[in-house]
């Protein structure tokens, strides 16, 4: 019976999100500082006062939810939570892998913070808006909107880039071929084809400007291997190699999040608790719809910290 700690994703974000953390911990606060510090910006009081439109914006987000995740880890860790000691393995959804990885020592704080801004800026500029798109396809299983996304991709670029579990899976590209997957997906009997308000085309191979980017800075930046192994998103498996997780989250950027096989790797290797560490609870939602002999536990907020800590250290 072993237990993971999981990161969320892009959508996890709402403003408020950590204010509480900070006003009861010490601990949470310097990380907050220290993000705002890296990025030369006060991220912070985007996170905590809005607008959510500036919060929403990739380049915001995604340094803002991994401060929040390394808030939490920070609080966990002061009351007596040693990571390798209580914990098997640690994942996170995209942009969480490396909330996880900072977590688990690969990366410090602020180069965490620089790596994440790098990234969202990179993804933004990789294709611009109005040519990408992204839908949510609900009630189809993975071959099936594999086989859509062949079909609609003439003249462009359609693929999965997100398969969720639970039957969501989400498809990105280029407008016209991803408009047409979704027709195509309600036409063989989805139950949802939803074209997302996105503002780029993430996980997909019109992405690779932004993987080239990514592979230059995770190059300059020091890397440790995890304390605890890394279920890579694009490999569904544990990795510890420094270097190999740093070529993984370059592929990441065009590959597809494979949580649904990320979550029966835990599954099928005693994992029996996934402990998701920050803003939300979307995470331990797809668990639960995955595989029913996994439960989740959001920990996000001081009543959740509090609960976690007397499980995981009672």
């Amino acid at each position: 019976m072993a237990i993971a700690f999981t990161f969320p994703g892009q959508g996890s974000q709402a403003v408020g999100m950590g204010k509480e953390l900070a006003e009861n911990f010490a601990e949470a606060r310097a990380v907050f500082e220290e993000v705002d510090e890296a990025l030369g910006q006060k991220l912070s009081d985007i996170m905590w006062n809005g607008p959510e439109e500036t919060l929403t914006l990739t380049a915001n987000a995604q340094p803002a939810l991994m401060a929040v995740s390394v808030a939490v880890m920070r609080v966990l860790e002061a009351r007596g939570l040693k990571l390798a000691d209580k914990v098997s393995y640690v994942a996170g959804h995209s942009l969480g892998e490396y909330s996880a990885l900072c977590a688990a020592g690969t990366f410090s704080l602020s180069d965490t913070a620089r790596l994440l801004r790098i990234r969202g800026n990179a993804m933004q500029a990789a294709v611009p808006v109005g040519e990408g798109a992204m839908a949510a396809i609900i009630g189809l299983e993975h071959g099936d909107v594999e086989a859509i996304c062949t079909e609609a991709a003439v003249g462009g670029v359609c693929q999965i880039a997100n398969d969720n579990g639970g039957g969501q899976l989400v498809i990105s590209g280029s407008k016209a071929p991803v408009e047409k997957g979704a027709v195509l997906a309600s036409e063989k009997g989805a139950k949802r084809a939803i074209m997302l308000p996105v503002s780029a085309p993430f996980h997909s191979a019109l992405m690779a400007p932004a993987a080239d980017a990514m592979r230059a800075a995770l190059a300059d930046v020091a890397k440790k291997s995890p304390i605890v192994p890394v279920i890579a998103n694009v490999r569904a498996a544990p990795v510890s190699d420094a270097e190999e997780i740093a070529r993984l989250l370059v592929e990441q950027v065009t590959g597809q999040v494979r949580w649904r096989e990320t979550v029966e790797w835990f599954a099928a290797n005693d994992v029996t608790t996934l402990y998701e560490i920050g803003s939300g609870k979307v995470l331990t939602g797809l668990a639960r719809r995955i595989d029913k002999t996994v439960s989740g536990v959001a920990v996000g907020t001081p009543s959740d910290i509090d609960a976690a800590l007397t499980t995981l250290l009672g």
